[in-house]
């Protein structure tokens, strides 16, 4: 099942990411949406993973297939989540557990869910969130960001506890996002809903999104007033890096919400109102989102690379101070429209890129 809510959501994520991206590691730049783009792009392959493989199974394949596809799926992401870093951050970045490890991780992690009843995922999920504070104080989770930026020595030891709390994305607590995108579609797409339960779950999604933004709001203003080992251990302000319990509750409450809301108003509307033209677009951006994924920073990163070699300098030596922000943003808006061009005449009958692999191999 395709959903165009779904496309349009992926297609705001890569958005928010390209122009985050183009800014921070160019200009030193970050924009006021920056933090937003990627729980929404986690909180997604969870709803894409009940999408896929409720669709694989209406499709009369056996369990035992999609089993298959999905660990494939998962291997393939995470296999490109290590080539990624090898090759666009350079090998001694190699263990930073960038989104795409990641993402990998949560497929496999979705394949075991997706067998498991609906209460024992949203008691993982749970858990997810308040072990992470835990683990992130037991690793010393300061020690590995003492320059701005995640920092672990190439040892097995330091790579788990990288990718277990203390990396970009570790699987405690940015699992929890993955598996409320699984049960969310779960319950706005069942498998035998008819035309009214879909839209009352919808509804009931949307109010569960909106307690979410206010629990996060109501922590935010609390913490000053709480005791110490909480307002400090448990909680920690909005931050990204460490994902903290009021970033996650917020970020997930906005996505659980636009999700309602877009499937209310595009998915279900006999006349949705968007033009079939940014329909199509946002369709495109959404099955390839991988590709762009990867090759925006390849398009901005390799030039300062070579740049900086080619002057005799260490490889990062321009990096966050290659370019003033206006023009930093303005080649953010550039590489979108290209890729927009690109993807049209591409047309959405098919995917290519590493999504093509990614079919051809695993599906």
């Amino acid at each position: 099942m395709r959903l165009a809510s779904i496309d349009i959501l992926r297609t705001v994520a890569i958005v928010v990411m390209v122009f985050t991206h183009f800014g921070e590691n160019l200009a030193n730049y970050t924009p006021p949406f920056a933090g937003f783009g990627a729980p929404l792009f986690v909180f997604l392959s969870g709803v894409s993973f009940f999408l896929w493989s409720e669709g694989r199974l209406a499709r009369s394949a056996t369990e035992a297939e999609v089993t298959k596809a999905s660990v494939r799926r998962g291997l393939f992401v995470f296999g490109a989540g290590f080539a990624f870093n090898l090759l666009v951050w350079l090998p001694e970045d190699i263990f930073n557990w960038d989104v795409l490890t990641f993402v990998g991780s949560a497929l496999l992690v979705l394949e075991l869910a997706r067998r498991m009843p609906a209460p024992i995922r949203l008691l993982v999920a749970v858990m997810a969130v308040l072990v992470a504070p835990i683990l992130r104080s037991m690793a010393d989770y300061p020690a590995y960001w003492e320059t701005g930026y995640f920092e672990c020595d190439l040892e097995l030891s330091e790579a788990l506890v990288g990718y277990l709390a203390t990396g970009y994305f570790p699987i405690f607590p940015w699992i929890a996002l993955s598996l409320a995108g699984y049960e969310t579609a779960a319950r706005m797409f069942p498998r035998a809903g008819t035309r009214a339960d879909s839209a009352a779950a919808s509804s009931s999604i949307g109010r569960i999104g909106l307690a979410l933004v206010v629990a996060s709001i109501a922590l935010l203003f609390a913490r000053p007033l709480l005791p110490v080992p909480i307002a400090r251990g448990m909680l920690g302000g909005w931050s990204m890096f460490p994902p903290t319990t009021e970033y996650l509750l917020g970020t997930l409450g906005i996505s659980m919400g636009l999700l309602a809301i877009l499937h209310k108003t595009i998915d279900r509307a006999a006349h949705p109102p968007i033009p079939p033209s940014m329909l199509r677009l946002a369709k495109a951006f959404s099955r390839h989102s991988l590709s762009i994924y990867v090759l925006h920073y390849i398009v901005h990163l390799w030039p300062m690379w070579i740049a900086a070699v080619l002057h005799g300098d260490e490889p990062t030596a321009y990096w966050r101070e290659a370019m003033p922000t206006w023009l930093s943003l303005t080649l953010a808006a550039a590489f979108l429209a290209l890729c927009s061009v690109v993807l049209a005449r591409l047309g959405t009958r098919q995917a290519w890129g590493l999504e093509r692999c990614m079919r051809w191999l695993c599906d």
